[in-house]
């Protein structure tokens, strides 16, 4: 968990960042994107914490080809440690793939249905989330719900919630902020109540779930659930502009894992190898098939390129909250893809 003193000065930073967001242009983000583009990957990376990141790690994963790595900067800035293309990595939000996944799978065993509702899978909320008797499991899964995100709430990081009932609380009760499927909103409630719901039909953990149906048919040996699965030492330090401290021990129920295990998943993903040829179709009418994610001190970009035939994964270990550094990774994975597709 955060300790007093970081949730103090990530409080302090956040003002800072909005008051500096609203006096400022943002120039570094336009020399970032004009400048002239590099050679080489390694030489992107470079430039990327030259200027801005602490530390990056990016995976090209390419057909029949064994993977790339590019890193630069740090993996631990405090004791001058290089980024290590094996290191675990928070990665956030890409994580809902994987629920999606499991969902899918779920269906398909005839475990759930795409079609119910709320209502009927969380009886006890039919009165506290408005047009819960509405609202489709697909619904949740293509973020058309409605329901308030709960990372929205002022201060949700500073201080989040320890327990999914505790961050639920957060948004019940609530005023939807549109009828269902009639628009689209990233609500990161969506996946919390699917993530009750497959605990509630598999009777064990999501992760175990998820462990037993994609990690290990793939072999994907370094996907974890929890920081307290992994070895400390692996994971990469993460960083919030303003903060010195290393906020990597903070708990934020993110799942963790290599640049590597998340190439392997994202082609399996997109070749439809995780899947038998029925759920492929309900995957195909669901969900997408790449992902980003981004949590105090950890943004991933994690894509399939068709037309390269290549998976590829950005790891930058800096944030910030007036959107800087997450609009930076973007440009910088840009870049990258430019260059790939130039030395192709």
């Amino acid at each position: 968990m955060a300790t007093k003193k970081s949730k103090r000065l990530l409080q302090v930073a956040l003002l800072v960042s909005t008051v500096i967001s609203l006096f400022f242009v943002p120039w570094v983000l336009v020399f970032a994107w004009l400048k002239p583009l590099p050679d080489t990957v390694q030489e992107q990376v470079e430039e990327a914490t030259a200027n801005n990141f602490d530390g990056i790690i990016v995976c090209v994963a390419q057909a029949k080809n064994e993977p790339q790595f590019y890193t630069a900067g740090y993996h631990n800035r405090a004791q001058k440690i290089p980024a290590k293309p094996d290191a675990l990595f928070k990665i956030a939000s890409v994580g809902k793939l994987y629920d999606a996944v499991a969902i899918t799978k779920l269906v398909n065993d005839k475990k759930l249905s795409l079609d119910k509702t709320v209502a009927t899978y969380f009886p006890e909320l039919a009165h506290r989330i408005e047009n819960a008797d509405e609202i489709t499991l697909k619904m949740l899964v293509q973020h058309r719900s409605g329901i308030p995100n709960y990372t929205n709430v002022p201060n949700f990081w500073v201080n989040p919630p320890v327990t999914n009932q505790e961050t639920l609380e957060l948004v019940l009760d609530q005023p939807a902020n549109f009828s269902p499927g009639q628009d689209y909103e990233y609500s990161n409630t969506n996946y919390l109540l699917l993530t009750e719901l497959i605990e509630k039909t598999v009777g064990y953990s999501k992760f175990q779930y998820i462990k037993e149906e994609i990690l290990d048919p793939l072999q994907l040996k370094n996907t974890y659930g929890s920081l307290q699965e992994i070895d400390m030492n692996r994971l990469m330090s993460g960083y919030y502009v303003g903060i010195e401290e290393d906020i990597k021990t903070d708990d934020n129920g993110s799942m963790i894992a290599t640049a590597e295990d998340v190439a392997k998943f994202i082609r399996a993903l997109n070749e439809g190898s995780i899947f038998t040829e029925n759920e492929a179709e309900i995957y195909a009418d669901l969900y997408k098939y790449g992902h980003t994610g981004l949590i105090p001190g950890y943004q991933t970009i994690a894509k399939y390129h068709k037309e390269l035939d290549a998976v590829v994964i950005q790891f930058t270990n800096t944030t910030d909250f007036n959107g800087y550094e997450w609009s930076l990774s973007e440009i910088y994975y840009n870049r990258i893809i430019k260059i790939l597709k130039k030395r192709d």
